[in-house]
């Protein structure tokens, strides 16, 4: 489930940031669309920010994380504005989604992988498939 798509058509939004120049996330709704869907399982999310999210939802969490400079070239050829370029910049410095995950979950569960290229990207693909395989196998014995 990408968050953002739910985002927009569910009108789990409370305004617009014309600073960053994107919709401004309700939390409290999104977390209350999600609760249901969430306590069946089998389900991954895919967003850019975690501390709001209970923690009973999840069985991992991963970080990517993206070498400066080609994160910077990725934001530059979205169109990000200065402001939005320069604050993901310094996010990924000091980490900063890294440490709200830590901060937010059992240390066991919380992973990084790099993601600057797409072997990268294929590589994490077959890691997080190799860890879910395995868990599936731990609890369904």
């Amino acid at each position: 489930m990408l968050l953002p798509n739910i985002l927009l058509t569910g009108q789990l939004y409370d305004g617009y940031d014309e600073e960053y120049d994107c919709p401004m996330l309700d939390e409290d709704r999104v977390v209350d669309e999600l609760d249901n869907q969430m306590t069946e399982g089998g389900v991954i999310v895919d967003y850019h920010g975690c501390d709001f999210f209970p923690e009973r939802w999840f069985h991992a969490v991963f970080v990517l994380r993206t070498n400066t400079n080609e994160l910077y070239k990725r934001l530059e050829t979205r169109g990000y504005n200065e402001k939005k370029l320069k604050d993901n910049i310094e996010c990924e410095i000091f980490q900063v989604l890294y440490e709200e995950a830590a901060a937010s979950y059992k240390e066991e569960i919380v992973h990084q992988l790099p993601s600057n290229n797409p072997e990268e990207l294929e590589s994490n693909i077959n890691q997080i498939l190799k860890w879910i395989e395995q868990w599936v196998k731990v609890h369904n014995a």
